[in-house]
């Protein structure tokens, strides 16, 4: 589509078009050939639009002399004139255009044929034609007649005039419109008109199919439906704007070509200076810089339309935005809401309500980042409002809900504080009272009975309790119904029984009082009677203090005063008699009344330490354990904790839930009777074994905590909860606690000894020490290393501990049983129910837990074939454990006579149990066969001897028939050799170690001889039947083989120890 003029292109719709545009399309549409269609039939030039201009400014065409122009096809001639007249504007072609038709070289034929062809094909108005005719005489001659007679043939709407030469035709067009080869002036290089012809109508496509595309994506934009997500938006709105760009690119490109062709108009060739501008290129410059505007509208007006796209597209993406955010804020705040909702609990300690407030400010500081966000949104909204935002009527109820919530939510957290607040109040309150009502029941308890029987010290004691009392109009609760109104909103009735319990302790505690002060302000009143001054008859003095009714007479006229005188110290003795009993009586009261304070006193601080306990626990299981599993603490927590919560803090939540849910409440139901507490121990003596799990999972939870203690994860959750203390300090709570009941339980016995539950609160003590017991074993237990069998199997651990052990091999080398004589080995011992255990103590490098010893198993001994010897001459704090009928020997030293003690009573049950077993299965042998035992040749002593007191002792108290040390299945075995008796030098099984054990100068070889001297030697066996306990067959015929559970019956023994 070629420019036309003014307006020769319509670019869009996006801008309008000057007045006259629409005439221009018009007249375009009906011509559509433009230079480049018709490029190769312009090049011929047999006709062209040099520029120049009539008189009245008509456009004049050129024929220059064609010689074969009578053979240019019709098509390419209309196409031709076509094009040329459409060139010129409306205006200069509506005016008609002037032919030039230069035939000065051709016939007439060919002139009269050009000209009427051009007369017939002429497609514009045509105001003047001049004909250049024929030079020659002969076809100048030849025209003029032709002309004459043919001018009808030449009959036009516009004259057709024949000069015969140049200067007749400068006399219709001025030389400066006319071309060189027509004697004129005009500067005209068809070759370059071509050029710029092509460049221009180039240049108005490019601007037109510009035109179009800006339309089309208008057109696109304006039909982008608007996303209703985030990513979706801000993908329509990224791809929009890289559509833009690449338009705006193209449309610069446009211009810019626009541009060097407006340059190249105005910047013609030097020659052409100096003659001036023709028409023609005015115009096309002018066609070129009206299109260069109109691109410029087209541009401005894309921008326009592009700045409101992108505003509401922006606008949609920060809708989405804030919608997104609508959405999480709303989500986040229901969740809070949902939260605080459940914080109904109003604490049922100080302790506990000082905690609900710290877990409330920390609920408060966690959530002030949903409300402040929330804020943050409405805020974010009124400005989308305020910008004039396309989506008010969505933005406004959202604003308006997100600061309702937030307001709700404020409003809820500061009633929850309120109610806690009014909680603290009252607890601190209910503390103040018992406080007080602690201090009178030890003001009391700490008045000396004995004092008080004075006047003085009553008068004191009374002024003391007196002063106290005046105490308590700022420390007691003075009206109950008051604190019920003032209270109302918290009173739960947890917390109405506790306010009741602590007023009637209150009025407990004053009644006490009263009846002290009624008690002392009698010892306080009471009055000495005055004695008369009467001098006693000198006999009377040594008269018996109790004298015969008619010991002693006055004279006659002072009987009646002797009378008086004998009756009043009388009187006065029996009273003081009297009020001495009483003051026992009131004595033993009061210190009954005492041991009821000091119980109390036990119980109060028993619950205290429990609620605190129970408090800490629920504390390190939600500021610390709980955290572990929340993600936006994920990224503190490092590498070596994850999923090691169950290692760092064991069963703890188990043992929270056990006191929580239980054993604190079950406390709490003997404030009233505190020496019944011990039954509450002994009913849940088997839930206390779960410390036993938890101990023996410290030392692995110490080891990760030496670990990772710095992590930044710990540091955090110290921070939040307000702990001086770091989580190690908390993790050692469940052993500190276990440990403080016994203590506990020792106080409440001790002032328990004359009451109901005194029996069940030393049970309760014995079990809570046998509880620590078993901790403190099974915590060496799990430290044994190198045992192949499964421990398990051996039974119950019974004791443990670390000895000097001596062993006596029948088999082992001469050699190494003497020199094991002089070096014992340091070893330690646990004693299962079926076997005991012997491994080597090898203390670990490290702190703490780190630091804690493991045993090296060496051996073990079946429990079934073992025998002990109580008592080894020479040191009190050595026993023997022999073993298949003394086939090895050990000889243990119990760093104390009291371990020793223990450790052969707890054998001595295990030996016995196994017994008695062993006579039930044997019983109906037993019974059947009784045996006669020889006496044995007198050449050695017995080798019982040394155990017959303790059977002696075990046969008068007529219970089991053989004790520990009087295990005499070996007593009946072949006699040995003078001097040696049971205790022969012990020999190791293995090499001595040098682990720091005994030298041979510091400890006593314990030999027979060792045992046989002292001043108190061995009891005879008293005469009697008695079971034989493990086999002893030998082929020596002074010996009397017997099996395990044959019945002997011990007739005599002899003087030398021979049965």
């Amino acid at each position: 589509m070629r420019p036309r003029g003014d307006g020769a292109l319509n670019c869009c719709g996006l801008c309008t078009c000057p007045g006259a545009a629409t005439d221009e399309i018009m007249h375009q549409d009906l011509v559509p050939l433009c230079a480049a269609d018709i490029q190769e039939q312009l090049r011929k030039r047999f006709a062209y639009l040099s520029g120049g201009r009539g008189q009245d400014g008509s456009p004049v065409i050129t024929f220059p002399d064609y010689p074969t122009f009578s053979e240019v096809p019709d098509k390419e001639f209309q196409n031709v004139m076509t094009y040329l007249t459409s060139i010129p504007s409306l205006q200069d072609a509506g005016i008609g255009f002037i032919l030039v038709i230069d035939r000065r070289q051709d016939k007439w034929t060919s002139v009269k044929a050009s000209v009427l062809r051009i007369a017939a094909s002429f497609p514009a108005n045509l105001q003047l034609v001049l004909v250049l005719r024929p030079t020659g005489f002969f076809q100048r001659t030849l025209s003029d007649i032709a002309f004459r007679f043919h001018r009808d043939d030449f009959k036009m709407k516009v004259p057709v005039i024949m000069l015969s030469s140049v200067p007749e035709l400068h006399s219709y067009i001025d030389k400066s419109q006319l071309t060189e080869d027509l004697g004129g002036t005009l500067d005209y290089c068809h070759s370059r008109w071509l050029c710029h012809r092509t460049a221009i109508e180039s240049f108005a496509l490019m601007v037109k199919q510009t035109a179009q595309m800006l339309q089309s994506f208008g057109t696109e934009l304006a039909e982008t439906e608007l996303p209703n997500d985030v990513p979706s938006t801000s993908l329509v709105l990224s791809a929009h704007t890289e559509k833009k760009d690449k338009a705006k690119e193209d449309l610069r490109l446009v211009l810019q070509e626009g541009q060097g062709i407006l340059e190249s108009l105005q910047d013609p060739p030097a020659e052409s200076t100096a003659q001036g501008v023709n028409q023609d290129q005015l115009d096309s410059q002018a066609t070129v810089q009206r299109l260069l505007a109109q691109l410029h509208e087209t541009e401005a007006a894309f921008d326009e339309f592009w700045a409101k796209h992108q505003q509401k597209l922006q606008q949609c993406l920060r809708l989405r935005h804030f919608e997104q955010g609508f959405r999480e804020v709303k989500t986040a705040l229901d969740t809070v809401s949902q939260k605080i909702a459940t914080f109904t609990d109003v604490g049922n300690s100080l302790a506990h309500v000082e905690h609900l407030l710290k877990d409330l400010a920390s609920f408060e500081e966690k959530s002030s980042v949903a409300v402040e966000r929330a804020r943050a949104l409405a805020l974010e909204g009124e400005g989308l409002i305020d910008n004039k935002h396309y989506a008010v009527d969505s933005i406004r109820p959202k604003c308006e809900e997100l600061r309702h919530l937030c307001d709700q939510f404020s409003s809820e957290v500061s009633r929850r504080r309120g109610l806690l607040s009014k909680a603290l109040e009252l607890h601190n309150l209910l503390e103040t009272s018992m406080k007080w009502c602690d201090e009178g029941i030890y003001l009391l308890a700490s008045q000396p009975v004995d004092k008080c029987q004075s006047q003085d010290g009553a008068e004191a004691a009374l002024q003391e309790i007196e002063k106290f009392l005046e105490t308590g109009a700022e420390h007691k609760i003075q009206e109950l119904s008051e604190i019920y109104k003032e209270y109302e909103s918290i009173l739960n009735p947890h917390l109405m029984e506790h306010v009741q319990k602590v007023f009637q302790k209150q009025e407990s505690m004053q009644e006490m009082f009263h009846r002290r002060q009624a008690s002392l302000k009698k010892l306080a009143a009471k009055q000495m009677r005055p004695v008369q001054p009467v001098a006693p008859r000198p006999e009377v003095l040594t008269k018996s203090s109790c004298p015969s009714p008619g010991g002693w007479r006055g004279p006659e006229n002072s009987g009646s005063e002797g009378s008086t005188l004998r009756r009043g110290p009388y009187r006065r003795a029996k009273s003081e008699a009297s009020e001495s009993r009483q003051g026992r009586g009131s004595s033993m009261g009061d210190e009954e009344e005492n041991l009821a304070i000091l119980r109390r006193h036990v119980m109060n601080e028993l619950l205290d330490t429990e609620r605190a306990y129970v408090e800490e626990l629920l504390c390190v299981l939600e500021g610390y354990a709980a955290e572990m599993d929340n993600p936006l603490m994920a990224h503190l927590i490092s590498t070596g904790l994850h999923s090691k919560k169950g290692v760092l803090f064991g069963n703890m939540e188990e043992i929270y839930h056990f006191h929580n849910r239980i054993f604190l409440r079950e406390l709490e139901n003997c404030i009233d009777c505190p020496e019944l507490v011990g039954r509450c121990f002994l009913e849940r003596m088997e839930d206390f074994q779960i410390y036993e799990k938890y101990c023996q999972n410290k030392p692995r939870s110490e080891s990760l905590w030496r670990q990772c203690s710095d992590c930044p994860f710990f540091q955090e959750c110290q921070r939040k909860l307000d702990h001086k203390l770091s989580l190690d300090s908390y993790l050692l709570k469940p052993v500190q606690r276990i440990t403080k009941y016994q203590l506990l339980l020792k106080e409440m016995l001790k002032y328990s000894r004359n009451c109901e539950g005194a029996e069940d609160l030393q049970e309760a003590l014995s079990s809570i020490l046998g509880i620590l017991k078993a901790v403190n074993d099974s915590m060496h237990l799990i430290a044994i290393t190198g045992y192949d069998g499964n421990l398990g199997d051996l039974g119950k651990l019974l004791m443990q501990g670390s000895f000097s052990v001596w062993t006596d091999h029948k088999k082992g080398h001469t050699k190494v049983k003497e020199l094991a004589r002089f070096k014992p080995m340091q070893r330690h011992l646990f004693l299962h129910e079926k076997a005991v255990l012997f491994c080597k103590k090898r203390e670990e490098s490290g702190e703490g837990y780190e630091k804690a010893p493991s045993y090296s198993y060496k051996q073990s001994l079946n429990m079934a074939a073992v025998g002990i010897t109580e008592n080894v001459k020479g040191d009190a704090k050595k026993f023997e454990i022999w073993y298949n009928s003394r086939e090895e020997v050990y000889i243990i030293q119990a760093p104390t006579p009291e371990i020793k003690a223990a450790w052969v009573s707890e054998i001595r049950k295990v030996l016995t149990s196994q017994l008695q077993a062993c006579r039930e299965a044997s019983q109906h042998r037993a019974l059947e066969h009784s045996h006669s035992l020889p006496l044995p040749t007198p050449a050695s002593t017995s080798p019982s001897r040394g155990n017959t007191r303790n059977v002696k002792n075990l046969e008068e108290r007529k219970t089991a028939p053989l004790n520990l040390e009087g295990y005499v299945s070996a007593s009946l075995s072949k006699p040995h050799e003078k001097g040696k008796g049971w205790s022969k030098t012990s020999q190791s099984l293995e090499a001595p170690e040098d682990d720091g054990g005994w030298s041979s100068a510091e400890e006593p070889i314990n030999s027979s001889d060792a045992e046989e001297d002292g001043s108190v030697g061995p009891k005879k066996l008293v005469p009697g039947k008695y079971t034989v306990v493990m086999d002893e067959e030998k082929g020596d015929p002074n010996t009397l083989n017997v099996r395990s559970g044959d019945v002997v019956e011990v007739v005599e023994e002899g003087a030398e120890g021979l049965w």
